[in-house]
């Protein structure tokens, strides 16, 4: 019995010597590899993973694996798991923002003769089973159709808002309401990310689905519950009824009794006719491209090459756009219902919505301030994450939302009668141009650099939004 276990030591022994042996050795072949790398094959090593103690050593390209960033895993996988391309993968989010453009055309005409809260709430709900079917879908077509249904459904929120607001709030108080709407509509682009990047990170991207269904559940019941009609037709019959506002929760009805026509779908586009729309429709348009589009594009697909951060890291980057949109709300919103007001004051007359204008070039500076301060940051970068690309994109994201809250006061100013038209109009626009801009930012910034795109980015603000509002805050009141 002795021998026997004194033979079993022996070959534990063994077999541990061979196995640190085996260690060692592996240690010296890593070891002899990265001796024997060049510098710069060590250098694109280090950017990438920070570190040279690796096994495997990966090569010098970004097309092995290893050299992958964690975005790209999470988002592999969705391809993967739907088995189609990277490319095809991004296609469903273009879906979306084409979608999110052109649906509002449908609803307009409905939210005009049947009034707000019924679309809003059938909104809701349809949402809510897109948003399921998302979760549930497990080939490409099923979820494109999903998208393509929730986009369509939710679409009523982001385009009827301005009417909303309109019919709700006095002309005094319409800027700061505006903003509240306007800031949620802008905080949705980088607020998706700073969420859902640590939620696609811990427990996967299908329940993003499931969490904003759950969202549209709970608004469905609380403005079932606690929202009333806002349309409301005023006739100018005096009468001594008096009409309880919670009679609207529960009854529904046609309210505008005017037949539906086919041009009543198309009627919003007519306001490209109108300078008064398109100009602040189209300098909205531009600097929400660069204010919010643009950084959101680069940020996603930036950071995680250059910092090499996880989809959860990247995430919290888009802090300060959400930190610059809600301060640039206070100036946009609070203090251009001030900015009005005081005029009025002091010359004993209401102020023309041309007035409001003013305000908009401290977004455009804002904007354009931040643009270039973003891009010259990364590329002085040299790898090394720093806060200081961050603070540019809140400097933008604080002019945009200047600039929007202003801009679209003011075109709901000059038709406050067809609000709904006008927000339908601007909608359409924003989306138009924020379709483009993901196709050519990242080769523009690769051809031109990061100063030359900043550049090209000043250019077309000044030229597509500065100039434009100086044009219709001079010749406004003409047109209107």
């Amino acid at each position: 019995m002795e021998k026997m276990d004194s033979q079993h030591q022996h070959i534990e022994s063994a077999n541990a010597s061979q196995g640190t042996e085996s260690g060692k050795q592996c240690d010296l072949y890593v070891e002899d590899r990265i001796a024997h790398l060049s510098e710069v094959h060590r250098h694109y090593i280090l950017a990438k993973h920070g570190t040279l103690d690796l096994e495997p050593i990966p090569d010098m390209s970004d097309a092995d694996p290893y050299n992958w960033p964690q975005w790209r895993s999470a988002f592999e996988s969705i391809s993967e798991d739907l088995d189609v391309s990277m490319q095809q993968t991004s296609y469903l989010v273009s879906l979306v923002i084409v979608v999110l453009g052109g649906a509002p055309l449908f609803w307009r005409p409905l939210c005009n003769r049947y009034g707000r809260r019924p679309i809003f709430l059938i909104s809701l709900i349809c949402s809510l089973v897109g948003n399921i079917g998302c979760a549930k879908s497990r080939s490409y077509t099923a979820m494109g159709l999903c998208r393509a249904i929730t986009a369509f459904f939710i679409s009523p929120a982001a385009a009827i808002g301005s009417a909303t607001v309109a019919e709700t709030f006095f002309r005094k108080d319409r800027a700061r309401c505006m903003g509240a709407w306007t800031v949620m509509v802008t905080l949705g682009v980088p607020a998706a990310p700073f969420l859902f990047g640590f939620v696609a990170l811990r427990v996967g991207y299908r329940w993003i689905y499931y969490i904003l269904a759950i969202v549209n559940a709970i608004q469905f019941v609380l403005y079932f519950f606690f929202g009333s009609e806002s349309l409301y037709v005023r006739r100018n019959v005096p009468s001594d009824n008096v009409i309880a506002a919670k009679q609207s929760l529960f009854k529904f009805r046609r309210i505008d009794p005017a037949p539906l026509k086919l041009w009543d779908f198309f009627q919003p586009l007519s306001y490209v006719i109108k300078p008064c729309v398109t100009i602040p429709a189209v300098a909205y348009a531009m600097i929400f491209l660069w204010g919010s589009v643009a950084l959101t594009i680069e940020i996603s697909q930036i950071y995680p090459a250059k910092f090499n951060l996880d989809t959860q890291q990247v995430g919290l980057q888009f802090l300060g756009i959400i930190i610059g949109s809600v301060i640039g709300e206070q100036i946009g919103g609070f203090i251009s219902d001030r900015w009005m007001l005081m005029r009025q004051k002091r010359t004993g007359e209401p102020s023309p919505p041309e007035y409001r204008l003013w305000l908009s070039y401290i977004g455009h500076a804002l904007t354009i301030c931040g643009i270039v301060v973003f891009a010259i940051e990364i590329r002085d970068s040299g790898g090394a994450w720093s806060i200081t690309p961050v603070i540019g994109a809140a400097i933008a994201a604080g002019g945009n939302q200047i600039v929007t809250t202003v801009d679209i006061t003011y075109a709901v100013d000059c038709y406050c009668e067809d609000a709904a038209s006008v927000g339908v109009f601007i909608t359409f626009v924003r989306q138009l141009w924020g379709f483009t801009g993901p196709f050519w930012f990242p080769a523009m910034f690769e051809v031109v650099g990061w100063a030359g795109g900043a550049g090209i980015a000043i250019a077309l603000m000044v030229g597509v939004g500065v100039i434009p509002t100086i044009l219709v805050q001079w010749r406004g009141a003409g047109w209107r």
